[in-house]
């Protein structure tokens, strides 16, 4: 057993955020150079429960209010991915060994124009809806086999 087995895992909400087409939301994170699109997600601060973590990292990441989306689904479990090797200890101060997850299918009401990535915070520098069998391809590598999971988990909810 190393030293990273005996890190966490942080707790995290993601959002599959689909549109009336049945494409799915996903953005380019400004702080990574690689030419990899993710959804939205982010860490669940304490004291709050998933689906409320997954509503506002949705409207802190794409600025879509929850009075635009509608719930459809939530994973039945929690998903886990763990960091690549060399990036633990650079990540999250390096408290901790990757991720597990509490994902939520939404589909957005809205009009594009709802959608705002240039938040007081920005995360992505650009966005676009892609086709959900495309996810594990989008994704960095290291999260391929978790967004598998995720359609997996929402497969009766998507588009043939």
């Amino acid at each position: 057993m190393t030293e990273t087995d005996t890190l966490p895992y942080r707790p995290c909400a993601g959002v599959m955020l689909t549109n009336r087409d049945g494409k799915v939301f996903v953005g380019q994170r400004i702080d990574n150079v690689l030419e990899a699109w993710q959804m939205p997600q982010g860490g669940i601060d304490p004291g709050e429960d998933a689906r409320t973590a997954a509503i506002r990292e949705l409207r802190e990441e794409t600025g879509v209010t929850a009075d635009k989306v509608t719930l459809i689904a939530e994973a039945p479990k929690e998903f886990f991915y763990d960091l690549p090797p060399e990036m633990i200890g650079k990540v999250w101060k390096g408290k901790y060994r990757g991720q597990r997850q509490r994902w939520f299918l939404f589909r957005f009401e809205g009009e594009d124009g709802d959608i705002r990535i240039d938040t007081p915070h920005p995360e992505f520098r650009a966005w676009r809806w892609a086709d959900p069998v495309d996810l594990p391809r989008l994704i960095v590598p290291f999260k391929a086999q978790l967004y598998r999971d995720v359609l997996s988990a929402f497969a009766a909810h998507l588009p043939a």
